[in-house]
C-alpha cells in the first residue's frame, strides 16, 4: 500500500499560473504618413517571430517573452508602409515540471497561453495607425521551437536550458 501512495506523489502534474503580463517595449512607425503616401495601396504584410524566457529571482517565477517585428510594404512596390515592434512578456509561476522539460516548457506553452493577448494588441496598435486591424495567424509554436533547436544543432550551438 505504501507504493501505491508514493507513485501518485511522483508524478505530479505540471502546474502553471500566468502572474501577469505586459508590453515591455513596443514602437510603432506609421512611414506612409510620414511621406505623405497615397493611403490605397495593397499591403504586403511580413511577421518575425522571436522568443526568449529566463527564470525570475522569486522561486518558480519565469518569463515567457515574445518578440514581433511587424514590417508591411506595398505589394506594387518596395515603399515601406508601417513597421511595429513589440516585446510582449508574460510572468509564470511553473511547478512540478521536470528539469529537461523546462526549456521547451517556456518556449512553447507559455507563448500558446498570452498570444491571444498580444494578437488584440497588435490589431489595435495598427487600427489605431490608420491601417486596417491585422490579425495575426495562429503560431505553430513547437514548430517555432523545433526549427530553433535545428538550427542551434547546425551551429553546434547548446540551447540555454543546457548551458
Amino acid at each position: 500500500m505504501a507504493e501505491a501512495d508514493a507513485a501518485p506523489q511522483q508524478s505530479k502534474p505540471p502546474q502553471m499560473r500566468v502572474m501577469g503580463q505586459f508590453v515591455r517595449d513596443m514602437s510603432f512607425e506609421n512611414i506612409m504618413a510620414q511621406k505623405g503616401a497615397p493611403s490605397d495601396v495593397q499591403p504586403d504584410v511580413q511577421v518575425q517571430v522571436n522568443l526568449d524566457a529566463k527564470k525570475r529571482q522569486t522561486e518558480n517565477q519565469f518569463e515567457s517573452a515574445i518578440k514581433l517585428t511587424v514590417t508591411s510594404k506595398a505589394k506594387d512596390g518596395d515603399a515601406t508602409l508601417f513597421v511595429l515592434e513589440i516585446d510582449y512578456v508574460g510572468i509564470f509561476h511553473i511547478e512540478d515540471v521536470p528539469e529537461d522539460q523546462l526549456h521547451p516548457f517556456l518556449l512553447i506553452e507559455c507563448p500558446r497561453m498570452i498570444f491571444p493577448f498580444l494578437r488584440r494588441i497588435v490589431s489595435d496598435i495598427t487600427r489605431d495607425g490608420g491601417f486596417p486591424p491585422l490579425n495575426l495567424e495562429n503560431i505553430d509554436f513547437i514548430q517555432l521551437y523545433r526549427n530553433e533547436i535545428a538550427r542551434r544543432q547546425a551551429e553546434n550551438t547548446p540551447p540555454p536550458a543546457d548551458a
